[in-house]
Parts: C-alpha cells; sequence; structure tokens
C-alpha cells in the first residue's frame, strides 16, 4: 500500500501527480470491491475524529461511512459543542485529539484553522473544506473525469461561476495532471492569484469573463452555487445571473462528448438548468458517489505517514 509522503492533506498540490493516479487507482479498486461484496479491513480500529464548523451531507456521511468500510470508527464533533466554544486553542485541541485518535478530519471556515491544527497534531489532518480550498472534492472529481474520459492528460476544464474554494483547488489538480483550464468568472469573483499563478507554470490557466468562451470545445464543465457557507448574500447571486448559469446553450458550446460536473448541493434555476444536471451529460450523481471512494483511498494512503 503507497503512503503518502506528506503527513496532511490541506491543500491539493501536497500530492505529486504520482501520488494522485496511485490515489486514483486505489479508489477506483475499493470502488470494485465494494460492488463486488469484497471487503479490505485497511483501517481496522482506527479512528477519525471529525469537526464540524459547517453543515455537511457528503464530507460527513462519505468519511464517516468510508471508515466503518474499511473496519474503523469516526466520531462526529461540533466546534460548539467542544472547548474550542470556551477559548480552548486549536492547538490544545489538536494535542488533545492526537492521543485519541488516528486521523483528524476538519470542515471549516478559516484555512487557517486547519493549518494550525496540521502543526500541532502528531496525526495526518484532512481539510475537509475551508474558505479556501476543498481538496477531498478535487480528488472525487479527477476519479469521476478519469472513469468518464479515460485519461486526465490533454483534457480542457471550463469552471463557470464563483471562483471560489472548489474552483481554487480544481485549478491545482489540473495543474498535478495535465489537464487545462478555462475559468469564467465575473472579474470581482476570480480564484486565489497565487493559485492561478503557481498553476499557470505548470498547464493552461485561462481566467475570462464570457461562459462561452471557457467551455468552447471543453472535455469537462463544471460549477457551484453562486451562494456560499460563507457569503449567502442574495445581491451576489444577481451578479451572475443569467450570464453564469450552465444551460442547455452553454453545453453545446462544448464538445458533443462534454460532460456536466456540479460538487452540490445545486440549486437548479440559478447556477444550473434541471435540464443539464438532470440531463444525459451529467456526471454529479458519480461525482458525489465518488468522494466516499477517494477518501477511502486518502485515509488508507495517509496511515503510514509519520
Amino acid at each position: 500500500m503507497m503512503s503518502l509522503q506528506t503527513k496532511d492533506f490541506l491543500r491539493f498540490d501536497e500530492i505529486s501527480p504520482d501520488e494522485i493516479g496511485s490515489l486514483i487507482d486505489l479508489a477506483t479498486g475499493l470502488k470494485k470491491d465494494l460492488k463486488s461484496g469484497v471487503s479490505k479491513p485497511l483501517l481496522k480500529n482506527k479512528t477519525l475524529a471529525m469537526i464540524f464548523q459547517k453543515p455537511s451531507t457528503r464530507t460527513r456521511v462519505s468519511f464517516e461511512v468510508g471508515m466503518y468500510q474499511l473496519g474503523g470508527s469516526a466520531v462526529v464533533l461540533s466546534s460548539n459543542d467542544m472547548q474550542l466554544s470556551r477559548g480552548e486553542t486549536i492547538g490544545d485541541t489538536a494535542r488533545t485529539l492526537s492521543g485519541y485518535v488516528d486521523y483528524i478530519m476538519a470542515r471549516v471556515f478559516d484555512h487557517e484553522m486547519v493549518e494550525d491544527l496540521a502543526a500541532a497534531a502528531r496525526v495526518p489532518v484532512i481539510n475537509g473544506l475551508s474558505n479556501s480550498f476543498h481538496p477531498c472534492q478535487t480528488l472525487a472529481d479527477l476519479m469521476t473525469i478519469k472513469e468518464r474520459k479515460k485519461n486526465l492528460a490533454g483534457l480542457k476544464v471550463a469552471w463557470i461561476g464563483d471562483g471560489n474554494n472548489v474552483c481554487n483547488s480544481l485549478i491545482l489538480g489540473c495543474a498535478g495532471t495535465g489537464m487545462g483550464i478555462s475559468v469564467a468568472t465575473p472579474e470581482e469573483f476570480r480564484p486565489d492569484p497565487k493559485v492561478v499563478e503557481d498553476s499557470a507554470r505548470i498547464t493552461d490557466v485561462q481566467l475570462v469573463t464570457s461562459p462561452a468562451t471557457a467551455a468552447k470545445d471543453a472535455d469537462v464543465v463544471m460549477t457551484d452555487t453562486f451562494s456560499s457557507i460563507h457569503n449567502m448574500d442574495p445581491s451576489k447571486i444577481k451578479r451572475f445571473l443569467p450570464k453564469f448559469q450552465v444551460n442547455s446553450a452553454l453545453m453545446g458550446e462544448a464538445k458533443p462528448d462534454a460532460i456536466f460536473m456540479h460538487c452540490l448541493p445545486a440549486k437548479r434555476g440559478q447556477e444550473v438548468a434541471a435540464s443539464v444536471i438532470d440531463g444525459p451529460q451529467s456526471a454529479v450523481w458519480d461525482e458525489a458517489e465518488n468522494r466516499l471512494h477517494t477518501q477511502k483511498a486518502l485515509l488508507a494512503s495517509l496511515r503510514g505517514s509519520p
């Protein structure tokens, strides 16, 4: 079993191209095993602590079920129920949990929190989502694209909408796999400039304001909700509609065999038309399922970290 060189998984560029390929291959194997009824208790007697500052469906269920399927267990911790809410430091929390569990996963607002957790913890820390990055989602996205397209290198991804945490991680994922990416956003909602700068040294990264330009000849068209957990301002949505909605006309700019992806939750009629997300080009439900398989692969590969 491959062990990742990194102790933690906080940003997607912490893993190498070879490690990305190995994780996807392992996740694909674990998916086949599950569907054929083969059980592999790779994490027997291991425990994952899951810290949530934000609501969660896919992250919580996929990690909790994944630990169970690999023979381990998970403990759900709301930050409001922990001593963090009474002023205990992140470092002290990390040191305490390191004596109880084998992994810590945190779904938080500020990215600095997962960095502080990782710095103090003796066990691997996984970023289950921060305002800056969502690397676990990107790992599932890459697995899904490879399932549908067989290879990753040379493909074109179009991102339409908000240059948010998911977009930042996707750009890093494209850089790690040889995919090009064209990001269409309003000027004021572009992705992290440092992420763009670093990734553009490795692969083709285009920033545009025209969704049609981004989607032209794309193999994959992706979007996310316009109203994120940390920014529910209704005026923000008006900045995106109707121009940045992924609809049938926009999908028509992509290649005929292009697939549509969305990390969910989705708002039909806002960032995506129902005819697209529920249509034949949608890979959304495979994408959601693959969170389970890629996170199992990630947990199994982090177990050998120092």
